[in-house]
């Protein structure tokens, strides 16, 4: 299990080695020389474990611990501590350090020290998630999510679902839409009645007149007994209609009629019947797009788009997908009458970077194929599926998020010649288009002062999160 690491050190020569050591074992790590630089990467930038030394000039490790806490209370310290100032680390444990190692850096008990904080951290989020799937299943059935897009959702469905206005649902295909409209029926005063589906694109345009309506004895060959339709069906209830933007045109101009008045007649009938519903439709298509072509009526259109609501995507609601994944693991380890499965943060971080094309649905469907093809518990990047794991950029490519400042990129820039190509400053210069001089007065401004290997700070580019 690997993380992202702060160390704190005032000698260059500990940063660099512990640095490298903690590279080696897989950990992104960025330095820094003294508490002031330490608190400011910790206030720009997520860490799960800061190892700082105890004694460093001004401020020292026991003040770095106390400032830690208001800043991120998730990280976790490590400190660091020669011989003779034993009474000292104990006593910054007292004060809600992880543990304490001394120097010189055993490397064989620093690994094992780093992997037990991981895997705390992991199962405290894994708990965490847990309680809010639960928080969420009790509060909106199936729908599941506290990212704040969803919230918004969640604060809109409170607001329209005691009304009988009607709603049309839009989103993109497996966003869950159908989710929504049951939640909006689960909290209507018609939620004691009964909520009908009908997908309007599943259904052959020379079926769906009688499946919507109904129809009576006789009313065309096979019609041996008369049936009521889904209309009326959701008679002191919700009629959900998926797909509406499917709807052929003679379809349409139906159910603009059972909706301006409030009655229908069955295929082959004779007999208006009354009915009491409340309408809730739902489409991927951009509705006021296909009135403008032609293939949907402008007057229908109207009527179901009394009370708007669009679903984000999963792209959009990121901060969803560990809630959802976990909710999919534990539902499927159910089913099938195996293990939960558990996503490892690595994992979890890697499914974050995929464009989610299919949203909802291909997040619940991936969950149910790991469920079944993978063994262990703990489900690794290397478990997922060739295309969830894109090829990572090489170690001299930078990727460079848009509204970095230029002195930033330049920095980065500087630093990664000189620490992967060479530490040569005439030929740093050379390669970087710049001067011997112009880049030894940057070097000073950057605080780069040694002629030794300069320490590889975190790529600005990684978009991996954690927490």
């Amino acid at each position: 299990m690997t993380g992202r690491i702060l160390v704190v050190d005032d000698e260059a020569n500990i940063r660099t080695a512990l640095g490298k050591l903690l590279a080696r074992l897989g950990h992104t790590v960025q330095t820094a020389a003294a508490v002031p630089e330490a608190l400011d990467i910790l206030r720009h930038a997520r860490f799960q474990i800061v190892i700082s030394d105890l004694r460093m000039p001004g401020q020292d490790g026991l003040q770095l611990l106390r400032q830690i806490r208001n800043i991120d209370p998730l990280v976790d310290v490590i400190m660091m501590t020669a011989y003779g100032t034993i009474e000292s680390a104990v006593e910054a444990v007292k004060d809600g350090a992880y543990d304490y190692i001394e120097k010189p850096i055993n490397q064989e008990r620093l690994p094992i020290l780093l992997s037990r904080v991981l895997e705390k951290q992991s199962l405290a989020e894994d708990n965490l998630r847990l309680r809010q799937v639960i928080s969420a299943r009790e509060e909106y059935g199936n729908l599941v999510g506290k990212s704040d897009k969803i919230a918004k959702l969640y604060e809109m469905i409170e607001m329209l679902a005691p009304t009988p206005a009607t709603v049309l649902i839009q989103g993109e295909s497996g966003v869950g839409k159908e989710l929504i409209a049951r939640a909006i029926h689960q909290r209507s005063a018609r939620a004691s009645g009964p909520m009908i589906s009908l997908n309007c694109g599943a259904i052959p345009e020379s079926l769906l007149e009688s499946e919507l309506f109904g129809f009576e004895k006789g009313a065309f060959t096979g019609a041996d007994s008369a049936r009521q339709g889904k209309i009326e069906m959701a008679d002191r209830g919700t009629l959900f209609l998926d797909e509406v933007g499917e709807m052929n045109p003679k379809t349409q101009i139906e159910l603009l009629r059972v909706l301006e008045s409030r009655e229908l007649r069955r295929l082959g009938g004779a007999k208006l019947v009354k009915v009491d519903i409340r309408v809730v439709a739902a489409t991927n298509k951009i509705l006021y797009e296909e009135v403008s072509a032609g293939r949907f009526r402008e007057d229908l259109f109207y009527r179901l788009n009394v009370v708007p609501v669009t679903v984000p995507p999963l792209r959009e609601r990121l901060d969803d997908l560990p809630l959802l994944a976990d909710r999919f693991l534990q539902e499927f380890g159910a089913a099938y009458s195996r293990p939960t499965k558990r996503l490892t943060r690595d994992a979890v971080e890697t499914l974050l970077r995929h464009s989610w094309p299919g949203n909802v649905r291909e997040l619940k469907n991936l969950m149910e194929r790991l469920t079944v093809l993978t063994n262990d518990t703990l489900v690794r990047t290397e478990d997922l599926p060739d295309e969830y794991c894109p090829a990572q950029p090489t170690l001299r490519t930078i990727l460079v998020p848009l509204g970095e400042t230029l002195e930033k990129v330049e920095e980065l820039l500087i630093r990664r010649t000189l620490a992967e190509i060479t530490t040569h400053r005439e030929r740093a210069a050379a390669i970087l288009g710049i001067s011997p001089r112009a880049l030894h007065y940057k070097l000073r401004r950057m605080g780069i002062e040694s002629e030794g290997v300069v320490e590889r700070p975190a790529d600005p580019g990684d978009t991996s999160k954690n927490g």
